[in-house]
């Protein structure tokens, strides 16, 4: 970053304290994590500076030829990936893959049926502040009280009591398997459209690890970040008889140009994923959450609906009287990064909450498997049980480093700090 560094030295030290952050911390955020060195570098490249408003081979603006390869690499890697029909990368973030289906499949006012945030549902999915809950009448499902896990019975019921024009499955903090063939069920019953917002699962899904919404649902959207381990962004896949609702929605529906360095970036990330290796990957994701929430609960604390089955699970953090919001910060100071989470019936309000969310795909990517998930744990309860005991956070800030510099992170990027 030399010509950087010469030009905005203030910008070019932040991004160094971000390098030297994302080494030095545990990263288990469950949303987020580590692209490729080849993923960074299509993002960073001269595709920046075109312009490429329309589709492949019917742009607004000329000079598209490369920008038309590098789009139609995506799409078509996306399509043999998932076993889609039709595929759109051009969205800029999930919530707009998320709007252009909204748009595509629905009237302002109709009824969606989604899962409740507090559940593990998304903004996008009916947030009264999000356009999804101001355009949309959305009702919300749940959770079982007993086993914190989908209770389709009970969506069936809501189902047909409230005939939604569409249902969407589909979460940011539910830690079990989801049944899309039941919800496909459950759509038909009642003459809805069904839509799966399978964002943080891509990955799982891609390799076979989790069962594809694909053909399955009429529209499936996912981010190109998370398990799927690309730029951050999104794709969306839908049905043949849908392909040309969904690209008039998002051109000239809610964006003008696409962002063609993002797209260069998400068709490596697609090309990635496609490896072997990548499934290998993906199983060791799995492995290492399940590995770090048995580990947790034989500490002691309670693991929402008993345990996970995909890449993250949450923390009840009810019996030691510690907020989501508390335990994050003292874990922030001892170099763990995890996030507060809403969990199934909290009687916290969203920004203090009852809990954790917990997630392993970053930690993976460096090389972490099972017996570093032993340490973590061991790290993380040991500030639990001491959030405010600076001498024990700073003892695990020690073994955090230690842990971490075993497992180096950009190390061209290294040099520069």
């Amino acid at each position: 970053m030399s010509h950087l560094k010469k030009e905005d030295n203030e910008v070019y030290k932040a991004i160094l304290g971000e390098v030297k952050r994302e080494h030095d911390n545990l990263e288990l955020i469950a949303s987020e994590n580590f692209v490729s060195p080849a993923v960074l570098e299509a993002q960073g490249s001269v595709l920046t500076n075109k312009y490429a408003e329309g589709y492949p081979g019917a742009r607004w603006y000329g000079g598209c030829h490369n920008a038309d390869k590098a789009e139609t690499l995506a799409i078509e890697r996306a399509k043999k990936l998932f076993g889609a029909e039709h595929v759109n990368v051009q969205p800029h973030s999930g919530t707009q893959a998320n709007m252009a289906v909204y748009f595509a499949a629905l009237r302002p006012g109709d009824t969606v049926l989604a899962m409740d945030l507090a559940c593990g549902g998304h903004i996008s999915h009916g947030h009264p502040r999000n356009f999804s809950g101001r355009l949309f009448k959305v009702v919300p499902y749940g959770v079982s009280r007993k086993t914190e896990m989908l209770d389709y019975d009970e969506i069936m019921e809501l189902a047909k009591r409230h005939r939604p024009r569409m249902i969407l499955a589909g979460a940011s903090a539910y830690p079990r398997t989801i049944d899309f063939k039941r919800f496909r069920h459950i759509a038909d019953s009642v003459g809805a459209l069904l839509f799966v917002d399978m964002a943080h699962i891509a990955g799982l899904v891609a390799t076979g690890l989790h069962p594809s919404p694909v053909g399955v649902a009429e529209f499936v959207t996912t981010t190109t970040h998370k398990t799927l381990r690309g730029p951050r962004g999104a794709i969306i896949m839908c049905k043949k008889e849908f392909a040309k609702k969904i690209d008039n929605e998002i051109f000239p529906g809610i964006q003008g140009g696409p962002l063609m360095h993002v797209i260069a970036a998400k068709a490596v990330a697609l090309k990635e994923a496609s490896a072997p290796a990548f499934k290998r990957y993906q199983g060791q994701v799995l492995n290492n959450a399940v590995s770090l929430s048995h580990e947790m609960a034989k500490s002691g604390y309670r693991i929402v609906s008993g345990g996970t089955d995909t890449h993250l699970f949450l923390v009840d953090l009810g019996n030691i009287n510690l907020s989501g919001r508390d335990a994050s910060r003292a874990l922030d100071r001892a170099g763990i990064t995890v996030n507060k989470n809403l969990i199934p019936f909290d009687k916290k309000p969203p920004f203090v909450t009852s809990g954790i969310r917990i997630g392993t795909p970053a930690v993976t990517t460096r090389g972490m498997k099972v017996p570093e998930m032993k340490k973590i744990a061991s790290y993380i309860t040991s500030v639990l049980n001491a959030p405010d005991d600076e001498e024990v956070i700073m003892r695990v800030k020690k073994d955090v480093l230690r842990l971490v510099n075993s497992f180096p992170l950009y190390k061209d990027l290294q040099r520069g700090l």
